[in-house]
């Protein structure tokens, strides 16, 4: 039979190891962020915004170790190595990061990327990734196909598109395919310009294809989206100017930069949606068992300034429909 002393030491015990367990600081848990490109970083901000409508605080509850490279490919590489070691909770690679953080296996890893997450190797299936890679792909054949009847609608005359497709980007060929559809659908002849290119370096290979595109002299061009051409935005807006050629974009950047029109997923709101990813794991979930989403709004954004430098006139009903239109 326990006596009284044993009891009350026996509680005093627990109480002394309870206040030393409350004594504990609190270590938040550390992100890793890992992008090609520089700050300010507009999908970062998408990703902090995410985290404090989720509850956290940043250098409070979560700590995020930023790495950007400034579009240099072994800078890059050597950030993804070095988050790595610092052996943090998760690392979220932000668009064609997500190559170089395929060197990274034993930490869970959110993206965010443009093309099929199947086909460039960072998951086993979109509904069970499999491994330590999840998160958002950008891809959608129903929006490719969209983009030509939204050009078509601003160009009626429209008859011989030019389609600029970089081949080195997982599902390029299922997205060629949609677009081949939809402009057969609407008696559009489609000219397939293809390049190889890493958004990194020189463009020698996009220049050529730029004049295969002149060479051809279609009424419009889609430019399909992805690291090299997003790098390239502008660049690419400058050429569609000066060859007086409407052209459709991926993404609202495109048409930031000059681009006639984009339709597509907003990239800041996705990556927003990746905090509730980066949440899940961070509570216990499984990269390998979380499904890789796709978005599912989309914008519609017409730039007018570029509209009137081409001479072209954008019927109304086309202009009610655009999110945004830049004046």
């Amino acid at each position: 039979m326990l006596t009284r002393r044993a009891i009350l030491a026996g509680i005093a015990a627990g109480l002394v190891s309870r206040a030393a367990h409350a004594q504990r600081p609190f270590t938040p848990p550390r992100i890793g962020w890992l992008s090609a490109g520089s700050e300010p970083d507009p999908f970062l901000d998408g990703f902090r915004e995410g985290l404090r409508k989720l509850g956290y605080v940043e250098g409070r509850t979560v700590v995020i170790d930023t790495r950007h490279a400034g579009g240099n490919l072994e800078v890059l590489r050597a950030a993804a190595a070095e988050l790595a070691r610092l052996q943090v909770s998760l690392v979220v690679a932000a668009g064609i990061a997500a190559r170089a953080a395929m060197a990274i296996t034993d930490i869970p890893v959110l993206f965010a990327i443009s093309g099929d997450p199947v086909e460039g190797g960072w998951a086993k299936s979109v509904s069970r990734p499999g491994g330590n890679f999840t998160g958002s792909t950008f891809l959608s054949l129903e929006v490719a196909g969209k983009r030509v009847e939204l050009l078509k609608q601003a160009v009626p005359r429209l008859r011989t598109l030019v389609a600029l497709s970089n081949t080195d980007h997982p599902g390029e060929q299922s997205e060629r395919r949609a677009t081949e559809a939809a402009a057969q659908s609407l008696g559009v002849t489609l000219v397939y310009v293809a390049f190889s290119q890493s958004p990194f370096g020189a463009s020698p290979e996009l220049d050529k294809a730029l004049e295969s595109v002149r060479r051809a002299q279609p009424d419009a061009m889609v430019v399909f989206p992805e690291g090299a051409t997003m790098a390239n935005r502008a660049g690419l807006a400058r050429f569609a100017i000066a060859q007086r050629l409407p052209a459709m974009f991926g993404w609202s950047e495109y048409a930031d930069a000059g681009g006639l029109m984009s339709y597509g997923a907003n990239q800041r709101d996705t990556y927003m949606r990746l905090a509730v990813f980066a949440d899940k794991i961070l509570k216990g979930a499984k990269p390998a068992e979380l499904p890789i989403e796709q978005p599912t709004k989309f914008e519609l954004v017409v730039n007018l300034k570029t509209a009137r430098a081409l001479g072209l006139a954008i019927p109304e009903a086309l202009l009610v429909r655009a999110d945004r239109v830049i004046e």
